[in-house]
């Protein structure tokens, strides 16, 4: 026997327009529920919608994804591409609200008063992993906050502080968002001066003493409770995957900047990151390498993100390296130094 709101949908009769009202939500109501996979979805990630219209429209938002992904992930299975994606989280927003909520790297306006890093030629190591050697926190979560910035800044601190003291400590992305005036909060902000209001400040306080909150509010650092400090920030030139790899190999994890507007990296799941429709002109979110490798040929960067362990290989993406500044990765990138 038939659904009665299948039932109903399927059937033409006349009706009154307080009927048609009801059959109109019945129909919502069975297209809703019709998709065991999106109700896993729902019930994985804990969604909720306002109403069945609403919900209608992320269903389709989310098939549109999965169909998508499958098409993507056969042709990684015939080895035409070099990654595979993966539902997550994200999966009942388009691409263009995920870049919209997910990001938040503001354009450089000029390099007027950065100091470039040099590094001298010398024999490195061919792959590096600082995740192995003690300088990297456990992965976080920017939520629904433009925030991404204040996260590579604070991986770049943490790293260089332990590689400096010895001790790891996860630090306030929190106080950046709220203290960092010449950033912009949730709407964006860039590395260099959210390090140059740490050294400005006299340092920053732990994420223990200011959590992370994912929206901006009055500043409450309390000098007391500084945890790091840095003195100063470098830049590498732009484009210079050779100096980048010397600044991660000799200096610890970096701040970078990615082109993550597209959907192959809303959906990246594992392997090593190729998207042809990168553009490094483009870039709009910042994340944090931390090492560099090679997988089967292919060199790639480390790259430590800021959107939780469900998203990439536990919250990590491996990133061509030496691809022509794929994805824009070294347009713009520096470290902090303490």
């Amino acid at each position: 026997m038939k659904d009665p709101a299948e039932f109903w949908c399927s059937t033409r009769v006349s009706f009154s327009y307080f009927q048609m009202k009801f059959v109109l939500f019945l129909c919502g109501f069975a297209l809703a529920a019709a998709s065991p996979q999106w109700e896993g979805f729902k019930l994985t990630h804990g969604k909720a919608y306002s109403n069945a219209k609403e919900e209608l429209y992320r269903k389709t938002v989310f098939e549109n994804h999965l169909k998508n992904i499958e098409a993507h992930n056969a042709r990684f299975q015939k080895g035409e591409v070099t990654f595979n994606l993966a539902m997550n989280k994200f999966g009942d927003l388009t691409t263009e609200e995920f870049v919209a909520q997910m990001t938040g790297l503001r354009k450089q306006e000029s390099n007027e008063g950065k100091i470039f890093a040099s590094f001298p030629e010398k024999e490195r190591a061919a792959d590096i992993d600082w995740r192995e050697l003690g300088a990297v926190t456990e992965i976080k979560d920017q939520e629904q906050c433009g925030s991404c910035w204040s996260f590579s800044t604070t991986g770049t601190v943490e790293g260089a502080h332990f590689i400096k003291t010895g001790d790891l400590v996860s630090l306030s992305e929190q106080q950046l968002v709220d203290c960092s005036t010449e950033n912009a909060g949730c709407d964006g902000g860039l590395m260099d001066l959210a390090v140059d209001y740490i050294k400005a400040a006299g340092g920053i306080t732990s994420e223990a003493n200011y959590p992370y909150e994912a929206v901006q509010r009055h500043c409450r650092f309390d000098p007391s409770t500084v945890a790091a400090t840095v003195t100063g920030y470098i830049s590498i030139p732009f484009a210079d995957e050779v100096s980048q790899a010397a600044a991660v190999h000799d200096q610890g994890p970096v701040s970078v900047a990615v082109d993550a507007g597209n959907f192959s990296f809303q959906f990246y799941s594992s392997g090593v990151y190729y998207e042809p429709n990168c553009d490094p002109d483009m870039i709009n979110h910042a994340v944090l390498a931390v090492g560099y490798g090679t997988e089967s040929g292919s060199d790639y960067w480390i790259i430590k993100n800021s959107w939780g362990t469900g998203w990439g290989i536990d919250g990590y993406m491996k990133l061509t390296r030496n691809g022509g500044n794929h994805c824009g990765v070294a347009s713009d990138s520096g470290y902090a130094t303490v």
